[in-house]
């Protein structure tokens, strides 16, 4: 997958909780880069649920699990222990520079509120119990998720909508290199 980033160096300036840059992670293993909605969203809250869920196998596959978010890293340790994800390694971005370099774009009303997100809305809030908060970042920002090796991006998912629900499994499969 060709996918340019908007910034030269940006996986060398993306730097972990635990100092290390997104690069050389990238270089020692397969990453999964999970750019989250905020913290408030629901579906942000689904994305982490899921992603605890499948942990283990995406692991198991060879993938290294990065998470960017837009809270201080404090705030972010709260709900990743929340989701099961104790220790989870991940980038704060606040002004959402990161997101921007890797294409993600801020989400019309359509994307973020149309009758499509409202229902996956119901369903994340109510029938999974993944309940919903205060905004914490920007609400209108679009997530996204990539699979990275050796500093080149192998496969992306591109949410269109803020309610889309990715199939982590099918990405961590289909893209790593041969």
């Amino acid at each position: 997958m060709e996918l340019v980033l908007n910034t030269p160096g940006i996986m060398d300036a993306m730097i972990t909780n635990r100092g290390v840059s997104l690069r050389e992670v990238s270089q020692q293993q397969p990453v999964m880069l999970v750019f989250l909605r905020h913290f408030g969203c629901t579906f942000c809250r689904e994305a982490l649920s899921d992603i605890s869920e499948l942990r283990e196998d995406i692991e198991q596959i060879g993938l290294k699990i990065i998470f960017v978010h837009m809270a201080e890293p404090d705030t972010a340790l709260h709900f990743f222990e929340r989701y099961g994800l104790t220790g989870a390694e991940h980038i704060s971005d606040p002004m959402c520079e990161y997101y921007a370099a890797f294409g993600l774009v801020k989400g019309s009303l359509r994307q973020l509120f149309g009758l499509r997100s409202w229902i996956r809305g119901f369903q994340s809030i109510v029938l999974e119990g993944n309940g919903f908060g205060a905004e914490i970042g920007d609400a209108s920002q679009m997530p996204g998720i990539f699979i990275i090796h050796d500093g080149e991006i192998r496969g992306s998912f591109i949410h269109q909508y803020a309610s889309d629900r990715p199939d982590y499994l099918a990405l961590a499969r289909c893209c790593l290199p041969a």
